[in-house]
């Protein structure tokens, strides 16, 4: 009995030392999870912040936070590459890029590939696996395919749906503007919807929009060559889905390092911080929602803008 007894203490001890050495701060499993990147006046990555250097706040109302963590956390990631024909110049630029991102994956973050153009395609599971990650990229592209962006989007979400480790995200890579639908029984979906339905399941997004490199085959006139310039730019409102669901975006320029863009994705999502409370109001309906670092000037975090508050008491 005695033994028992002083097996007993010493558990009870040891598990005191484990919770005192844990950083992470967790509250209750209901409690409103964001995920907040912050960085510098120059662009760099700030990790080392505590939970007291933030503040969050619920339609205006300063909110008590209930977890912390600022430990990675795991990813399950959805790569949708545009396919589209003008992407066609771009072909091995996104190949290689794609290349870097999986080599940068943690050891818990698993991901699939999409493409859209001529058909929306996405690879039938999530993995680790490099082998398998580079066969679903794609090796050609139709010169005159369309550009489904919402569309795909969307069908990527999907994707989430049932069980599954990680937090999910999708990175986007286009160089134009939706195109709709473009057959006979191909859904509609708009950018509102996206954004909507990215807020109801806690997906976020982002963007890399780029130029065109399609190579051309006719010339063309100074008419012709406004209308291009026009049409080879990002469609505006992957910018708008990416800071409505707390990700980042980016253009790049022809000069710009595509490889280099991919990585600072991965890397952003393995140096965010997880911030939670308790939903004020159980109403069901859409809350703005603002993150602030309240201990230092010049910093800035960027977080998902709101949140749909559950029902229930």
């Amino acid at each position: 009995m005695i033994r028992l007894l002083i097996i007993a203490f010493l558990a009870a001890h040891v598990l005191d030392v484990s919770a005192a050495q844990q950083p992470v701060f967790r509250g209750t499993s209901d409690a409103v999870r964001v995920f907040v990147t912050v960085t510098d006046r120059d662009g760099r990555l700030i990790t080392t912040l505590q939970q007291s250097d933030f503040e969050i706040r619920d339609e205006g109302k300063p909110q008590p936070i209930t977890l912390f963590d600022n430990t990675p956390q795991p990813v399950r990631l959805i790569v949708l590459l545009d396919v589209s024909g003008s992407m066609e110049g771009n072909l091995p630029l996104l190949r290689a890029a794609a290349e870097q991102l999986f080599a940068r994956l943690g050891p818990n973050d698993v991901a699939r590939v999409g493409t859209f153009g001529r058909e929306v395609v996405i690879s039938p599971t999530f993995t680790r696996d490099l082998n398998e990650l580079r066969r679903a990229l794609p090796r050609a592209i139709e010169p005159d395919a369309p550009t489904p962006l919402w569309r795909a989007v969307d069908e990527a979400m999907n994707k989430f749906e049932g069980d599954g480790e990680g937090r999910p995200v999708i990175l986007v890579l286009s160089d134009g503007k939706d195109s709709g639908p473009t057959g006979f029984g191909q859904k509609f979906v708009s950018q509102a919807e996206v954004i909507d339905r990215a807020r109801s399941q806690d997906v976020m997004i982002y963007g890399i929009g780029m130029r065109s490199r399609m190579a051309r085959r006719a010339p063309i006139g100074p008419i012709d060559i406004q209308a291009a310039m026009i049409a080879d730019l990002p469609d505006p409102g992957l910018g708008l889905a990416a800071e409505q669901t707390g990700g980042g975006y980016l253009e790049i320029r022809p000069t710009q390092d595509l490889g280099e863009a991919f990585a600072r994705v991965v890397d952003e999502l393995h140096s965010q911080y997880l911030i939670g409370f308790a939903p004020p109001k159980r109403d069901g309906k859409v809350h703005d929602l603002e993150v602030r670092v309240v201990s230092q000037r010049g910093l800035k975090p960027r977080a998902r803008k709101n949140y749909v508050a559950p029902r229930g008491n």
